[in-house]
């Protein structure tokens, strides 16, 4: 019996595509389409992403599917399937942590690379990046491999680089799983979550609604109109206010209509409102159009996903 629920994954393919949370029946589509060219492969990790810790499908038609997981840097097992729907329900059950899924494969190790030596950070330039990280961090929309480009891009000045690739991986690494650690213990849904939420209601309602959309206001302002998609407005708070919200402070949006009119960026605001009041959010806004809607008070905890 097929679970409609969606799978707490992303999975992503040698053709470059890339699924979010598919559903039972998207997973079984994509393995059973593997052996075709350009098609070989699929890579699934955990959402949130755990590090070191995935499973993925290799096939070329005419022979047996190669899964592979690793569970750990220690444990990285591969096994011969024979056919698609053996693989699919394996895969599932690794997605939905079922005990005992891995039942019945014979698994061999997979020969890897030994974990490289990091040297250490200096104590300072350790304590800076990860106060960097841990922000970004608190924001929650950057995946391990943004925030550890961002750690190792941090403190560069010229030639100098203080924190190499290997360093800040190795840094995020860590400081991701203690935020996982952290987000554990949180019950119910979000305010983040609500928001989400507000933003695909207006979605569909015709008003572009994006989240942490560009640097600042003017970018943001700028490049809306390329996201529009027949839509009447949009609405969009950028990642400097997404800092400023993270560190205990209400979250501002911007919006408007693509006519231009004051008259629409007022109705626009007026719906902006309304869906953030049938989410659960407190709102601040005068009415006018020329003035951004405060989401205040607001308990920050965006769930990582990677």
């Amino acid at each position: 019996m097929q679970n409609d629920e969606a799978l707490a994954v992303k999975v992503q393919t040698e053709h470059g595509e890339t699924y979010v949370r598919p559903s039972e029946e998207q997973l079984r589509d994509l393995v059973h389409r593997l052996g075709g060219r350009g098609d070989h492969w699929l890579v699934i990790q955990r959402i949130p992403d755990v590090p070191d810790v995935f499973a993925q499908v290799w096939h070329e038609r005419g022979s047996d599917y190669r899964l592979e997981h690793r569970e750990s840097r220690e444990r990285f097992v591969a096994a011969a399937v024979p056919d698609a729907t053996a693989v699919t329900e394996a895969l599932l059950g690794w997605a939905r942590q079922r005990g005992g899924w891995d039942g019945g494969f014979a698994w061999s190790p997979v020969e890897a690379d030994p974990p490289q030596e990091v040297p250490a950070l200096a104590p300072t330039v350790r304590a800076e990046v990860e106060d960097r990280v841990r922000a970004l961090l608190r924001c929650g929309y950057d995946d391990r491999a943004a925030l550890a480009k961002a750690a190792e891009e941090y403190l560069v000045d010229g030639d100098s680089r203080p924190v190499s690739e290997a360093q800040a991986r190795e840094l995020v690494d860590r400081l991701w799983l203690e935020r996982l650690d952290e987000q554990a213990a949180w019950e119910g849904v979000t305010d983040p979550e609500r928001l989400t939420a507000a933003f695909r209601a207006l979605e569909a309602s015709g008003i572009t609604a994006r989240e942490n959309f560009t640097c600042c206001r003017g970018c943001g302002t700028a490049e809306i109109g390329a996201e529009r998609q027949d839509a009447r407005g949009f609405v969009f708070f950028h990642g400097q206010v997404v800092e400023h919200a993270a560190e205990g402070h209400g979250l501002a949006l911007y919006y408007g209509g693509f006519d231009g009119s004051e008259e629409t960026t007022a109705g626009i605001g007026q719906e902006v409102v309304a869906a953030l009041d049938a989410a659960g959010l407190s709102t601040r806004w005068d009415g006018s159009p020329g003035t951004s809607i405060s989401v205040t008070p607001l308990d920050w905890r965006r769930r990582l996903e990677g």
